[in-house]
This record gives C-alpha cells, structure tokens and sequence, in this order.
C-alpha cells in the first residue's frame, strides 16, 4: 500500500467507507421511460450528499435515470411476510373494489 502513495481520493475514500463510518442506503431511479421508481441495488456512504452522488455514478452510468432517490436502510418500514393473510385478505371482502358487475360502454371498453 506504501501508506497511501499513488492513491487517487475516490480510493482513499472507498478504504474510509469500509472502516464503518458510513450507512446503508437503498437507491431506487426513475427511468426515461417509466413513471415510478424502481429499486437498484444499496450503496454505503456517509450522508445524504454522498449516497446521492454515488448512486448516480454506479446506477446511471449511462444517463439512462431522470431522477434518483436514497434512503438510509435502516429508515425503511416493511410489511412482515407472515402477516401477509392478515394484511391483504380484508380486501376480498369487499365486492364493491372488484368492478366485475358493471357494465361498460363501447367507447371504454379497452380496460
């Protein structure tokens, strides 16, 4: 390593961040052509800055993305798996979100 001779600062940078001065976070970009984010992968650094700039070098590499969200990982609040019943089942019950009893005219009746 000769203590750090001929390191760029991108590098010198990286050796920092896996010393454990950094979060998690979680990056979702929105393409050119979709409407809603979509997630990528999670990076480490520092702040929000940080995470942010290199979210865009490392999933936007070829200016494919409009727009990038981070979010520190340990902010993410999830649905439990084994609640799935108990979290999405009170829907069937309710006839009135499934619109199979209407009739629709000629002029809709692509959806």
């Amino acid at each position: 390593m000769g203590g750090g001779r001929g390191w760029s600062s991108s590098n010198k940078r990286r050796c920092r961040l896996r010393e454990g001065r950094s979060g998690l976070w979680e990056v979702f970009v929105r393409s050119k052509a979709g409407l809603d984010h979509k997630h990528c992968g999670s990076l480490h650094a520092p702040d929000p800055k940080m995470a942010l700039q290199m979210a865009r070098d490392v999933y936007t590499r070829r200016q494919e993305g409009v727009s990038v969200w981070v979010v520190r990982s340990d902010q993410i609040v999830a649905s439990d798996p084994g609640d799935k019943d108990m979290f999405f089942d009170p829907a069937e019950d309710k006839v009135y979100r499934h619109p199979t009893f209407y009739a629709l005219p000629k002029s809709v009746d692509h959806m």
